[in-house]
Protein backbone atom coordinates (compact mmCIF):
# COMPACT_ATOMS: atom_id res chain seq x y z
CA UNK A 1 0.00 0.00 0.00
CA UNK A 2 1.26 3.35 -0.94
CA UNK A 3 -1.10 6.23 0.08
CA UNK A 4 -0.54 7.28 3.13
CA UNK A 5 -2.39 9.39 5.94
CA UNK A 6 0.84 9.89 8.13
CA UNK A 7 1.05 12.95 10.15
CA UNK A 8 4.25 13.11 9.99
CA UNK A 9 4.63 12.66 6.57
CA UNK A 10 5.69 8.77 6.80
CA UNK A 11 4.45 5.55 7.10
CA UNK A 12 5.66 2.05 8.12
CA UNK A 13 3.39 -0.56 7.35
CA UNK A 14 5.98 -2.78 5.69
CA UNK A 15 8.12 -2.97 8.87
CA UNK A 16 4.88 -4.99 9.84
CA UNK A 17 6.09 -7.98 7.59
CA UNK A 18 10.12 -7.36 8.41
CA UNK A 19 9.36 -7.71 12.46
CA UNK A 20 10.47 -10.52 14.60
CA UNK A 21 7.81 -12.03 17.09
CA UNK A 22 7.96 -9.20 19.66
CA UNK A 23 9.29 -10.01 23.23
CA UNK A 24 7.58 -7.96 25.13
CA UNK A 25 6.63 -7.98 29.30
CA UNK A 26 3.30 -6.10 28.18
CA UNK A 27 0.45 -7.32 26.10
CA UNK A 28 1.42 -9.04 22.91
CA UNK A 29 1.42 -6.52 19.75
CA UNK A 30 -0.77 -8.16 17.34
CA UNK A 31 -3.65 -6.60 18.85
CA UNK A 32 -5.36 -6.34 21.90
CA UNK A 33 -5.38 -8.98 24.61
CA UNK A 34 -6.32 -9.11 28.64
CA UNK A 35 -3.59 -7.53 30.72
CA UNK A 36 -1.50 -10.36 32.86
CA UNK A 37 -2.03 -9.67 36.69
CA UNK A 38 1.38 -11.19 37.47
CA UNK A 39 3.20 -8.00 35.17
CA UNK A 40 0.49 -5.41 35.69
CA UNK A 41 0.03 -4.25 39.11
CA UNK A 42 -1.90 -0.95 39.10
CA UNK A 43 -2.69 -0.89 42.90
CA UNK A 44 -1.34 2.51 45.03
CA UNK A 45 -0.12 1.68 48.42
CA UNK A 46 -0.68 4.20 50.94
CA UNK A 47 2.88 4.54 50.65
CA UNK A 48 6.20 2.89 48.83
CA UNK A 49 9.73 3.35 50.14
CA UNK A 50 12.13 2.87 47.28
CA UNK A 51 15.48 1.73 49.42
CA UNK A 52 19.23 1.77 47.87
CA UNK A 53 18.46 3.72 44.17
CA UNK A 54 21.02 5.97 42.31
CA UNK A 55 18.63 8.79 41.14
CA UNK A 56 19.30 10.73 37.87
CA UNK A 57 16.35 13.51 38.55
CA UNK A 58 16.16 14.04 35.17
CA UNK A 59 18.42 17.23 34.76
CA UNK A 60 21.78 16.42 36.32
CA UNK A 61 24.79 14.60 34.73
CA UNK A 62 25.52 11.88 36.85
CA UNK A 63 23.70 9.95 39.54
CA UNK A 64 23.34 10.43 43.05
CA UNK A 65 24.81 8.37 45.58
CA UNK A 66 22.58 5.41 46.95
CA UNK A 67 19.88 6.46 48.88
CA UNK A 68 15.91 6.61 49.84
CA UNK A 69 12.96 7.75 48.23
CA UNK A 70 9.41 7.82 49.62
CA UNK A 71 6.11 7.92 47.26
CA UNK A 72 2.98 8.68 49.22
CA UNK A 73 0.13 9.21 47.55
CA UNK A 74 0.70 10.32 43.92
CA UNK A 75 3.81 12.60 44.89
CA UNK A 76 7.39 12.29 45.94
CA UNK A 77 6.92 12.84 49.54
CA UNK A 78 10.85 12.13 50.53
CA UNK A 79 14.12 11.95 49.05
CA UNK A 80 17.32 11.28 51.58
CA UNK A 81 18.24 11.60 55.04
CA UNK A 82 16.60 9.15 57.49
CA UNK A 83 13.51 7.44 55.94
CA UNK A 84 11.17 5.91 58.26
CA UNK A 85 9.13 3.24 56.38
CA UNK A 86 5.66 4.51 57.38
CA UNK A 87 3.11 1.41 58.61
CA UNK A 88 2.00 -0.30 55.68
CA UNK A 89 4.41 1.05 53.53
CA UNK A 90 5.53 -1.13 50.31
CA UNK A 91 9.09 -1.17 50.65
CA UNK A 92 11.64 -2.33 47.63
CA UNK A 93 15.17 -2.94 48.11
CA UNK A 94 16.39 -1.54 44.44
CA UNK A 95 19.88 -2.90 45.03
CA UNK A 96 21.73 -0.14 43.95
CA UNK A 97 19.58 0.02 41.01
CA UNK A 98 18.90 3.70 38.90
CA UNK A 99 15.59 5.22 39.65
CA UNK A 100 14.64 7.58 36.45
CA UNK A 101 11.51 9.61 36.13
CA UNK A 102 9.18 8.16 33.51
CA UNK A 103 9.97 9.05 29.79
CA UNK A 104 8.16 11.41 27.89
CA UNK A 105 7.18 11.22 24.36
CA UNK A 106 6.52 14.40 22.74
CA UNK A 107 5.09 13.90 19.51
CA UNK A 108 2.80 10.65 19.61
CA UNK A 109 -0.49 9.79 17.48
CA UNK A 110 -2.15 6.77 20.14
CA UNK A 111 -4.70 6.14 18.02
CA UNK A 112 -2.63 5.52 14.63
CA UNK A 113 -0.02 3.32 15.66
CA UNK A 114 -1.74 0.05 15.29
CA UNK A 115 -3.97 0.66 12.16
CA UNK A 116 -3.01 0.88 8.60
CA UNK A 117 -3.73 3.68 6.60
CA UNK A 118 -6.98 2.36 5.11
CA UNK A 119 -8.27 1.21 8.17
CA UNK A 120 -7.56 4.39 10.12
CA UNK A 121 -10.32 6.16 7.70
CA UNK A 122 -12.74 2.70 7.65
CA UNK A 123 -12.79 0.86 10.62
CA UNK A 124 -15.12 1.51 13.83
CA UNK A 125 -14.22 4.04 16.00
CA UNK A 126 -15.52 1.70 19.22
CA UNK A 127 -13.10 -0.79 17.75
CA UNK A 128 -10.18 1.50 17.01
CA UNK A 129 -10.24 2.77 20.81
CA UNK A 130 -9.69 -0.88 22.26
CA UNK A 131 -6.85 -1.16 20.03
CA UNK A 132 -5.13 2.14 20.82
CA UNK A 133 -6.35 1.13 24.44
CA UNK A 134 -3.99 -2.04 24.08
CA UNK A 135 -1.74 0.06 22.50
CA UNK A 136 -1.34 2.79 25.25
CA UNK A 137 -0.62 -0.27 28.01
CA UNK A 138 2.55 -1.32 25.93
CA UNK A 139 3.78 2.06 25.40
CA UNK A 140 3.19 2.66 29.84
CA UNK A 141 5.18 -0.36 29.40
CA UNK A 142 7.85 0.99 27.77
CA UNK A 143 8.66 3.38 30.46
CA UNK A 144 7.03 6.58 29.27
CA UNK A 145 4.58 7.70 31.88
CA UNK A 146 3.43 10.85 29.39
CA UNK A 147 2.94 11.43 26.24
CA UNK A 148 2.13 14.49 23.74
CA UNK A 149 -0.56 13.51 21.80
CA UNK A 150 -0.50 16.06 18.27
CA UNK A 151 -3.14 14.26 16.07
CA UNK A 152 -6.10 12.41 16.52
CA UNK A 153 -9.88 11.24 18.11
CA UNK A 154 -7.83 10.51 21.60
CA UNK A 155 -10.13 12.12 24.58
CA UNK A 156 -11.82 8.59 24.77
CA UNK A 157 -8.98 7.49 25.40
CA UNK A 158 -7.53 9.50 27.56
CA UNK A 159 -10.74 9.76 29.67
CA UNK A 160 -10.21 6.06 29.65
CA UNK A 161 -6.42 5.70 30.83
CA UNK A 162 -7.97 8.78 33.48
CA UNK A 163 -10.18 6.83 34.82
CA UNK A 164 -8.16 3.58 35.55
CA UNK A 165 -10.37 1.35 32.97
CA UNK A 166 -7.41 1.41 31.02
CA UNK A 167 -3.76 1.12 31.97
CA UNK A 168 -1.56 3.94 30.09
CA UNK A 169 0.61 6.99 29.45
CA UNK A 170 -0.84 10.14 30.23
CA UNK A 171 -2.13 12.23 27.61
CA UNK A 172 -1.76 15.57 26.29
CA UNK A 173 -4.31 15.49 23.35
CA UNK A 174 -4.60 18.18 20.39
CA UNK A 175 -7.71 16.18 19.05
CA UNK A 176 -7.96 16.42 15.15
CA UNK A 177 -5.37 17.94 13.28
CA UNK A 178 -6.29 21.16 11.78
CA UNK A 179 -5.39 21.85 7.85
CA UNK A 180 -6.56 22.97 4.69
CA UNK A 181 -8.09 21.84 1.58
CA UNK A 182 -5.26 19.83 -0.27
CA UNK A 183 -2.46 20.12 2.84
CA UNK A 184 -0.85 17.89 5.07
CA UNK A 185 -3.67 16.25 6.70
CA UNK A 186 -6.39 16.12 3.87
CA UNK A 187 -7.19 12.70 3.53
CA UNK A 188 -10.12 12.88 1.47
CA UNK A 189 -10.10 11.76 -1.84
CA UNK A 190 -10.49 13.55 -5.39
CA UNK A 191 -14.48 12.38 -5.44
CA UNK A 192 -14.86 13.99 -2.22
CA UNK A 193 -14.50 17.49 -4.02
CA UNK A 194 -15.58 20.33 -4.45
CA UNK A 195 -15.97 20.98 -0.46
CA UNK A 196 -19.26 22.87 0.49
CA UNK A 197 -18.66 24.73 3.31
CA UNK A 198 -20.91 24.01 6.13
CA UNK A 199 -21.58 20.93 4.16
CA UNK A 200 -21.82 17.19 5.62
CA UNK A 201 -18.31 16.36 7.01
CA UNK A 202 -15.83 13.79 5.50
CA UNK A 203 -15.46 10.61 7.03
CA UNK A 204 -11.93 11.59 8.27
CA UNK A 205 -13.75 14.60 10.34
CA UNK A 206 -16.67 12.18 11.39
CA UNK A 207 -13.98 10.86 13.04
CA UNK A 208 -12.47 13.61 14.29
CA UNK A 209 -8.66 12.81 12.64
CA UNK A 210 -8.67 16.30 10.78
CA UNK A 211 -10.57 19.16 10.44
CA UNK A 212 -10.18 21.40 7.08
CA UNK A 213 -10.24 24.89 7.61
CA UNK A 214 -9.90 27.61 4.71
CA UNK A 215 -10.27 31.04 6.09
CA UNK A 216 -9.37 32.54 9.68
CA UNK A 217 -12.91 32.05 10.57
CA UNK A 218 -13.31 28.19 10.32
CA UNK A 219 -9.72 27.95 11.52
CA UNK A 220 -10.95 29.82 14.91
CA UNK A 221 -14.45 27.33 14.80
CA UNK A 222 -12.01 24.38 14.43
CA UNK A 223 -9.74 25.14 17.07
CA UNK A 224 -12.52 26.56 19.53
CA UNK A 225 -13.93 23.03 19.06
CA UNK A 226 -10.81 20.75 20.14
CA UNK A 227 -10.42 22.94 22.96
CA UNK A 228 -14.01 22.37 23.81
CA UNK A 229 -13.35 18.87 23.58
CA UNK A 230 -10.42 18.58 26.08
CA UNK A 231 -7.41 19.83 23.87
CA UNK A 232 -4.19 20.65 26.09
CA UNK A 233 -2.83 22.36 22.67
CA UNK A 234 -3.46 22.92 19.34
CA UNK A 235 -2.12 21.45 16.09
CA UNK A 236 -2.63 22.85 12.18
CA UNK A 237 -0.28 21.42 9.33
CA UNK A 238 1.44 25.15 8.55
CA UNK A 239 3.31 22.93 5.39
CA UNK A 240 3.58 19.95 3.14
CA UNK A 241 4.28 16.44 4.24
CA UNK A 242 5.94 13.54 2.51
CA UNK A 243 3.44 11.00 1.86
CA UNK A 244 0.65 13.61 1.71
CA UNK A 245 -0.93 12.38 -1.79
CA UNK A 246 -1.94 16.61 -2.54
CA UNK A 247 0.72 18.63 -0.56
CA UNK A 248 4.28 19.13 -2.00
CA UNK A 249 6.79 18.37 0.83
CA UNK A 250 7.71 22.47 -0.08
CA UNK A 251 4.04 24.02 -0.15
CA UNK A 252 3.16 26.56 2.54
CA UNK A 253 -0.27 26.18 3.42
CA UNK A 254 -2.04 28.08 6.06
CA UNK A 255 -1.74 31.91 5.63
CA UNK A 256 -0.42 34.07 8.30
CA UNK A 257 -4.13 35.26 9.22
CA UNK A 258 -5.66 31.57 9.23
CA UNK A 259 -2.46 30.79 11.39
CA UNK A 260 -2.35 34.05 13.58
CA UNK A 261 -6.86 33.47 14.22
CA UNK A 262 -5.54 30.24 15.57
CA UNK A 263 -3.11 31.35 17.97
CA UNK A 264 -5.48 34.40 19.01
CA UNK A 265 -7.96 31.27 19.94
CA UNK A 266 -5.93 29.06 21.73
CA UNK A 267 -4.01 31.90 23.77
CA UNK A 268 -7.63 32.86 24.98
CA UNK A 269 -7.71 29.62 26.83
CA UNK A 270 -4.58 29.80 27.56
CA UNK A 271 -2.71 27.86 25.53
CA UNK A 272 -0.26 27.51 22.72
CA UNK A 273 -0.23 26.50 18.64
CA UNK A 274 2.14 23.77 17.42
CA UNK A 275 2.50 23.49 13.76
CA UNK A 276 3.93 20.50 11.29
CA UNK A 277 6.30 22.34 9.26
CA UNK A 278 9.59 20.95 7.51
CA UNK A 279 10.87 24.42 5.28
CA UNK A 280 12.46 28.21 5.97
CA UNK A 281 8.96 29.46 4.78
CA UNK A 282 6.32 27.55 6.57
CA UNK A 283 8.35 27.97 10.17
CA UNK A 284 8.93 31.52 9.59
CA UNK A 285 5.33 32.38 8.46
CA UNK A 286 4.13 30.30 11.25
CA UNK A 287 6.46 32.31 13.86
CA UNK A 288 5.23 35.71 12.43
CA UNK A 289 1.92 34.90 13.13
CA UNK A 290 2.80 33.50 17.14
CA UNK A 291 3.12 30.14 16.72
CA UNK A 292 5.00 28.45 19.84
CA UNK A 293 6.50 25.18 18.58
CA UNK A 294 7.50 23.58 15.99
CA UNK A 295 6.87 19.80 14.95
CA UNK A 296 9.74 18.39 12.87
CA UNK A 297 11.99 21.95 10.98
CA UNK A 298 13.93 18.81 9.43
CA UNK A 299 14.82 21.13 6.47
CA UNK A 300 15.74 24.64 8.30
CA UNK A 301 18.03 26.71 7.72
CA UNK A 302 20.80 28.83 9.98
CA UNK A 303 18.17 31.99 9.17
CA UNK A 304 15.57 30.16 10.01
CA UNK A 305 17.44 28.65 13.38
CA UNK A 306 18.76 32.38 14.65
CA UNK A 307 14.90 33.31 14.32
CA UNK A 308 13.65 30.08 16.36
CA UNK A 309 15.96 31.15 18.94
CA UNK A 310 15.53 34.74 19.02
CA UNK A 311 11.72 34.43 19.32
CA UNK A 312 12.34 31.25 21.72
CA UNK A 313 10.14 28.91 20.12
CA UNK A 314 10.10 25.51 20.51
CA UNK A 315 11.60 22.78 18.43
CA UNK A 316 10.16 19.48 18.24
CA UNK A 317 12.19 17.30 16.05
CA UNK A 318 12.66 13.42 15.72
CA UNK A 319 15.21 11.54 14.78
CA UNK A 320 12.99 9.56 11.84
CA UNK A 321 14.59 5.99 11.80
CA UNK A 322 16.34 5.42 7.90
CA UNK A 323 14.06 2.16 7.28
CA UNK A 324 11.09 4.34 7.10
CA UNK A 325 12.23 5.54 2.91
CA UNK A 326 11.28 1.86 2.24
CA UNK A 327 8.02 2.48 2.93
CA UNK A 328 7.98 4.08 -0.75
CA UNK A 329 8.64 2.46 -4.11
CA UNK A 330 12.27 4.23 -5.62
CA UNK A 331 11.58 6.95 -8.17
CA UNK A 332 8.46 7.60 -6.78
CA UNK A 333 7.60 11.29 -5.48
CA UNK A 334 7.67 10.06 -2.31
CA UNK A 335 10.68 8.42 -1.91
CA UNK A 336 11.87 11.63 -3.32
CA UNK A 337 10.31 13.68 -0.37
CA UNK A 338 11.55 11.33 2.48
CA UNK A 339 15.02 11.03 1.12
CA UNK A 340 14.75 15.23 0.85
CA UNK A 341 14.09 15.06 4.80
CA UNK A 342 16.38 12.54 5.69
CA UNK A 343 19.34 13.87 4.18
CA UNK A 344 18.62 17.15 6.45
CA UNK A 345 18.23 15.37 9.39
CA UNK A 346 21.79 15.20 11.04
CA UNK A 347 22.28 18.55 9.82
CA UNK A 348 19.09 19.92 11.89
CA UNK A 349 20.46 18.41 14.65
CA UNK A 350 23.34 20.42 14.42
CA UNK A 351 21.75 23.62 14.06
CA UNK A 352 19.47 23.41 16.10
CA UNK A 353 22.27 22.52 18.89
CA UNK A 354 24.29 25.24 17.68
CA UNK A 355 21.48 27.46 18.34
CA UNK A 356 20.73 26.30 21.73
CA UNK A 357 17.11 25.56 20.26
CA UNK A 358 14.47 24.74 22.98
CA UNK A 359 14.43 21.08 21.42
CA UNK A 360 12.10 18.42 22.29
CA UNK A 361 11.95 15.23 21.59
CA UNK A 362 9.76 12.64 19.78
CA UNK A 363 8.67 9.31 17.88
CA UNK A 364 5.91 10.48 15.69
CA UNK A 365 5.38 6.58 15.19
CA UNK A 366 1.94 5.82 12.75
CA UNK A 367 0.71 2.77 11.05
CA UNK A 368 3.20 0.53 12.28
CA UNK A 369 3.00 -1.92 15.97
CA UNK A 370 6.52 -2.95 14.92
CA UNK A 371 8.33 0.33 15.09
CA UNK A 372 6.43 1.04 18.20
CA UNK A 373 8.19 -1.46 20.13
CA UNK A 374 11.54 0.39 19.69
CA UNK A 375 10.09 3.41 20.92
CA UNK A 376 12.91 3.51 23.19
CA UNK A 377 15.61 2.98 20.74
CA UNK A 378 14.66 5.79 18.82
CA UNK A 379 15.18 8.07 22.19
CA UNK A 380 18.76 6.21 21.76
CA UNK A 381 19.66 7.78 18.05
CA UNK A 382 20.41 10.99 20.51
CA UNK A 383 23.52 9.92 20.51
CA UNK A 384 24.25 11.15 17.41
CA UNK A 385 24.31 14.58 18.51
CA UNK A 386 24.24 14.41 22.62
CA UNK A 387 25.07 12.54 25.19
CA UNK A 388 23.25 9.89 27.16
CA UNK A 389 22.58 12.39 29.79
CA UNK A 390 21.40 15.27 27.77
CA UNK A 391 19.35 12.69 25.35
CA UNK A 392 17.25 12.04 28.93
CA UNK A 393 17.11 15.22 29.99
CA UNK A 394 15.52 15.99 26.89
CA UNK A 395 12.98 13.22 27.13
CA UNK A 396 12.43 14.12 30.65
CA UNK A 397 12.13 17.47 32.40
CA UNK A 398 12.83 19.27 29.25
CA UNK A 399 10.10 17.59 27.56
CA UNK A 400 8.06 17.78 30.75
CA UNK A 401 8.64 22.17 30.01
CA UNK A 402 7.02 21.56 26.77
CA UNK A 403 3.91 19.96 28.88
CA UNK A 404 3.92 22.93 31.12
CA UNK A 405 3.18 25.50 28.30
CA UNK A 406 -0.17 24.36 28.20
CA UNK A 407 -1.10 26.14 31.33
CA UNK A 408 -4.54 25.90 32.81
CA UNK A 409 -5.36 23.42 30.13
CA UNK A 410 -2.74 21.22 31.87
CA UNK A 411 -5.06 18.15 32.95
CA UNK A 412 -1.78 16.91 34.75
CA UNK A 413 -1.03 19.74 37.10
CA UNK A 414 2.27 19.46 39.16
CA UNK A 415 5.93 18.56 38.71
CA UNK A 416 6.60 16.01 35.60
CA UNK A 417 10.40 14.71 34.06
CA UNK A 418 11.98 14.99 37.32
CA UNK A 419 12.68 12.96 40.62
CA UNK A 420 12.47 15.71 43.61
CA UNK A 421 10.49 16.45 46.50
CA UNK A 422 7.03 17.16 45.42
CA UNK A 423 7.01 15.90 41.88
CA UNK A 424 4.58 13.33 40.57
CA UNK A 425 5.56 10.13 41.15
CA UNK A 426 6.31 9.04 37.46
CA UNK A 427 9.46 6.61 37.72
CA UNK A 428 11.26 3.77 36.32
CA UNK A 429 13.79 1.54 37.68
CA UNK A 430 17.04 0.45 35.86
CA UNK A 431 18.80 -2.71 35.61
CA UNK A 432 21.98 -0.36 35.08
CA UNK A 433 23.22 2.91 34.21
CA UNK A 434 21.83 4.98 31.52
CA UNK A 435 23.88 7.76 32.26
CA UNK A 436 26.94 5.48 30.80
CA UNK A 437 25.03 3.05 28.83
CA UNK A 438 22.15 4.73 26.56
CA UNK A 439 21.90 1.59 24.67
CA UNK A 440 19.25 0.34 28.21
CA UNK A 441 16.07 2.63 27.38
CA UNK A 442 16.31 0.18 23.95
CA UNK A 443 15.27 -2.86 26.06
CA UNK A 444 12.29 -1.94 28.36
CA UNK A 445 11.35 -5.66 29.00
CA UNK A 446 14.59 -6.24 30.17
CA UNK A 447 15.95 -3.32 31.75
CA UNK A 448 13.16 -1.57 33.61
CA UNK A 449 12.26 -3.55 36.03
CA UNK A 450 9.52 -1.05 38.01
CA UNK A 451 7.43 1.04 36.28
CA UNK A 452 5.30 3.66 38.65
CA UNK A 453 3.02 6.52 37.21
CA UNK A 454 1.52 8.33 39.47
CA UNK A 455 2.23 6.48 42.46
CA UNK A 456 1.24 3.09 41.16
CA UNK A 457 3.02 0.05 40.35
CA UNK A 458 2.39 -1.40 36.74
CA UNK A 459 5.74 -3.67 36.66
CA UNK A 460 7.77 -4.82 39.37
CA UNK A 461 9.98 -7.59 38.42
CA UNK A 462 11.72 -7.01 42.22
CA UNK A 463 9.73 -9.37 44.49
Amino acid sequence: MLASVGLFGFFAAPLRSAEPPPKSDGPAQSGPVALSPAKIDAKRPSAILLKNVKIFDGKSESLTASTSLLVVGNKIEKIGGDITALDKAFVIDAGGRTLMPGLIDAHWHAMLVRPTPAEALTWDLGYANLVAGAEATDTLLRGFTTVRDVGGPVFGLKRAIDDGVVAGPRIYPSGAIITVTSGHGDFRQPFELPRTVGGARSRMEQLGASMVADSPDEVRLRVREQLMLGATQIKLTAGGGVSSPFSPLDATTFTEPELRAAVEAAENWGTYVTVHAYTPASIQRSIAAGVKCIEHGHLMDEATAKLIAERGVWLSIQPLPDELANAFPPGSPQRAKAAEVFAHTDIAYRIARKHKLKTAWGTDIIFSPGLARRQGELLVKLESWYTPAEALTMATATNAQLLAMSGNRNPYPGKLGVVEEGALADLLLVDGNPLENLELIADPAKNFVLIMKDGKIYKNLIR
